[in-house]
């Protein structure tokens, strides 16, 4: 599987490393790697994410690393699309 990051899910990362970075560098560092360690996982079990409750499209999934929720969709049979990696104290995660 090839993971293709779109605008919307970068634009979340950096925000969330910037976010973090003020506080502590080195953690900022952390908490990123392991958001990206999470997302490399799916290229072996794309489907091991729970089908997001707020869609009806099974192919819309999630994986959860406290306190993120990284939502991404399974195209076809070989690409998955990293949407956005939403932090849980947000209301909802909008249109992705």
């Amino acid at each position: 599987m090839t993971i293709h990051w779109t605008e919307r899910a970068q634009d979340d990362l950096a925000a969330i490393h910037a976010f973090i970075e003020a506080d502590s560098t080195h953690y900022a560092a952390v908490t990123v790697r392991r958001l990206l360690s999470a997302v490399d996982r799916l290229q072996d079990f794309p489907h091991s994410g729970r089908a997001v409750p707020e869609f009806s499209d099974p192919e819309v999934r999630e994986v959860i690393m406290r306190p993120y929720r990284i939502v991404y969709r399974i195209v076809g049979t070989s690409e998955i699309h990293v949407l956005t990696v939403h932090h849980g104290s947000r209301e909802t995660l909008g249109a992705v």
